[in-house]
């Protein structure tokens, strides 16, 4: 991958990047739980957009002005991103499982000017007692909202044509606020020039997106994954993106895949893992997808191996985070490196560093980290020059993950930093465990975590959800330890199990092992 190739244009705006694919082409085909459908193609979508994108210039919305952007899987929730950017407006998605308290704190912290929320969401905003002296004005859309005023009016009458904002490739396009599973979420700064480079590495060399490809990338507005693949990657690269606006269940999922004839799939590590476990998996043709991938945590090899073989699928998993772009990648279908993060895209970008923030020696685990001038790297963390400057040592950008790398530099992911358990002066990684156990016919889903142990410092502990009609017993906990024995390394074996109905999660879909910890 050439490395200028990656750098904007010093004038840019990544809305460019969108409609220069302006035609009659479908750009997104919709659908929702009761069989409705619609389409939009990239004229009408367009259109839309600088419409808006006049409306919001009509209130005194200007260049830099922040946005809190709330929705859900729909049309509309494009045409917002797209004329936000056209704008000049820098964009912070805002999930609907925020509550009052994240929300009052977002709009303040980001001293946003608008707020625009689909109108079943808006009740958490009317929840909000403090002061917001920064937020000018309230947007709704999809019905009705007294005191708030009206996308459709804002828009109606409003010229199809608009001039795009003059950005800089170094002006600020996005504020994604970090999960935030302990103290309150940092805000992440991407710029144009992010998305410019983002496009060229995420869509091209992991997607994998041509222009022809209908491609679904099931990631919900409101967390920076949304931005990445269903928003940027899937319409900068001039493909149709399908949206699916419903509830997550194995057998509608697998039925659209084969019945919308899906050639790219974007879905999560626990989408996958329900569909692997849904018994008639390998009953569905899903033979006209070319392209399957996993993010947003490790997903298990167990999984990756049920697909290729009720499937004939290879779920190629990857690496990256809210700071940054997709750096590691399975790209290649080297079978004896299933499991693995896969190799950096840009390997002179992405080390493995010791505490010295120093590269680390082959098999030695140490901490993912960025060269500090990757061009898909965040501008900072918004007002918090103290935490962009601890997340840095020496040249590098440290992610806070831990891994080892191979003689052919394939990374081995082994947990958060946080994550990583020393048990008996043994270093172990949870990943591994998670993935022996979900190997079990029983298990559905699981988290490992350290446990305070007064001899051994901390021992592996095992938080499972049981499939549908198993019920936890001490017989059962022991025959998944003697299992787990069998697998790896016996110090690994989770030393207690506690039987779950649910495991906690952000609200991108991680496991919140902090609070498993604290328990």
């Amino acid at each position: 991958m050439n490395l200028d190739s990656l750098i904007a244009p010093e004038h840019f705006n990544v809305a460019s990047e969108i409609t220069k694919h302006t035609s009659d082409k479908v750009a997104l085909r919709w659908e929702d739980e009761s069989g409705e459908s619609r389409t939009i193609t990239y004229d009408a979508l367009n259109r839309r957009a600088n419409q808006l994108a006049n409306g919001f210039t009509s209130l005194g919305l200007k260049k830099g002005d922040k946005l809190i952007v709330m929705t859900t899987r729909l049309i509309e929730t494009y045409v917002i991103y797209l004329a936000s950017l056209k704008a000049g407006l820098v964009i912070s998605p805002a999930s609907e499982l925020l509550r009052a308290k994240d929300l009052v704190y977002r709009l303040n912290h980001s001293e946003a000017k608008a707020v625009i929320c689909y109108a079943p969401f808006v009740k958490e905003f009317e929840k909000i007692q403090e002061e917001t002296p920064f937020l000018k004005y309230q947007i709704a859309f999809g019905g009705e909202v007294p005191n708030w005023l009206s996308m459709a009016e804002l828009t109606d009458g409003q010229p199809e044509t608009f001039p795009d904002a003059d950005t800089l490739r170094e002006d600020s396009a996005f504020l994604a606020y970090t999960s935030g599973t302990t103290g309150q979420p940092k805000g992440v700064v991407h710029t144009h020039g992010w998305g410019y480079a983002h496009i060229r590495i995420a869509a091209q060399y992991w997607l994998n997106i041509g222009e022809n490809d209908l491609v679904w990338a099931t990631a919900a507005p409101g967390w920076q994954k949304w931005v990445w693949s269903p928003f940027l990657s899937i319409l900068g690269s001039g493909a149709t993106g399908f949206v699916y606006h419903g509830r997550f269940q194995p057998h509608k999922f697998l039925q659209l895949l084969q019945d919308q004839k899906i050639n790219v799939l974007c879905c999560t590590p626990t989408e996958y893992r329900m569909m692997a476990k849904y018994d008639d998996l390998g009953t569905f043709d899903l033979s006209k997808l070319h392209t399957a991938v996993s993010a947003g945590e490790a997903l298990n090899r167990e999984v990756i191996d049920i697909f290729k073989k009720e499937c004939g699928i290879l779920i190629r998993d990857g690496y990256g985070q809210t700071e940054s772009t997709l750096l590691i990648a399975n790209v290649n279908k080297d079978e004896s490196k299933l499991g693995s993060m896969g190799q950096p895209l840009l390997p002179e970008f992405v080390e493995i560093v010791d505490e010295n923030g120093q590269p680390a020696p082959l098999k030695q685990v140490g901490t993912i980290a960025i060269r500090s001038d990757f061009p898909a790297l965040f501008k900072h963390y918004y007002k918090n020059p103290e935490a962009t400057a601890a997340a840095h040592c020496g040249d590098y950008f440290l992610t806070g993950d831990r891994a080892y790398k191979d003689e052919e530099n394939y990374f081995w992911y082994q947990g958060r930093k946080d994550d990583v358990i020393i048990s008996s002066g043994y270093t172990i990684g949870p990943v591994e465990v998670e993935d022996a156990l979900m190997k079990h016919k029983s298990i559905k889903e699981c988290a490992v975590v350290a446990a305070p142990d007064p001899i051994r410092g901390n021992i592996v502990k095992a938080c499972v959800v049981l499939k549908d009609g198993i019920s936890g017993t001490p017989e059962l906990t022991k025959e998944l330890q003697s299992f787990v024995k069998n697998l790896t390394a016996p110090y690994k074996y989770p030393r207690q199990i506690e039987y779950m109905d649910a495991l906690p999660k952000t609200e991108s879909g991680k496991i919140r092992r902090v609070v498993l910890r604290g328990k």
